[in-house]
């Protein structure tokens, strides 16, 4: 009975070491802390200083930009330099998603910059993925990749198209044999329709042409005598060519 009465408190305290830490546990760096180490990142990039991105950044780290472009950390860092003159701008951070796990945390946001070059305003939208490790006490970004959201382009104001007349690109391109797509003019507007999709072709110049929401433009190419022959359906800056039949 007596050793019983001795044991019961061990097992207790015991199972209080065990359980305790699982209780009480709490992750070595949150949501919050991220988000401002992220956005100080992108502060420094319009004085050029390169100290957070040394200090950020782990040593073996690989980054991949929203050109395809891929650093290690001696490029990142060498690409940090000052706005020319003439130039300033924002990047603010939002719609932040993070899973922090162990040693390891994901952080997932959106980039919002607003760049101004000699009084005119520029906008760009990005999507950044970073993830951050702890070693040795210490969390700093082992991988990051970015990606820039598809905005469509101006289409032009009637003054800035020189001779432009759509019915000169109404007609039947064929692609294939039992591949073609039909250009039409409707209320002055272009449009072009296959397999029974309509699409408007929005103009950026007389010739070049852009559909709401589809990356890629459309192009009418001219023959010798100035009438036109085929579209092209230019994609990543390759071609696919469809002939005029009529």
């Amino acid at each position: 009975m007596t050793l019983f009465r001795l044991a019961f408190p061990f097992m207790l305290l015991n199972s209080s070491l065990v359980l305790c830490p699982a209780i009480t546990a709490q992750p070595s760096i949150t949501e919050k802390e991220l988000v401002r180490r992220t956005q100080e990142l992108y502060d420094s990039i319009v004085s050029g200083n390169q100290e957070p991105w040394k200090k950020y950044f782990a040593d073996d780290c690989t980054f991949s930009d929203e050109k395809g472009r891929t650093f290690d950390k001696t490029k990142l860092v060498a690409d940090i330099t000052p706005l020319p003159n003439g130039y300033s701008g924002t990047i603010k951070i939002e719609n932040v998603i993070s899973r922090i796990i162990g040693d390891t945390a994901v952080l997932s946001y959106d980039a919002n910059e607003a760049e101004t070059i000699f009084g005119q305003e520029l906008h760009a939208r990005y999507h950044i993925t970073d993830t951050w490790l702890q070693r040795n006490g210490q969390w700093q970004i082992i991988a990051s990749q970015a990606h820039r959201y598809y905005e469509d382009p101006r289409a032009a104001a009637p003054s800035q198209l020189l001779n432009y007349q759509p019915s000169t690109y109404v007609g039947i391109y064929e692609l294939a044999p039992g591949q073609t797509r039909t250009v039409t003019v409707d209320n002055g507007k272009l449009f072009v329709e296959r397999n029974g999709k309509k699409e408007e072709l929005l103009p950026e110049s007389s010739d070049l042409f852009f559909r709401k929401g589809v990356e890629g433009r459309i192009l009418f190419h001219h023959d010798t005598n100035g009438k036109v022959d085929s579209l092209i359906d230019r994609r990543n800056n390759e071609d696919v060519v469809w002939k005029k039949l009529k």
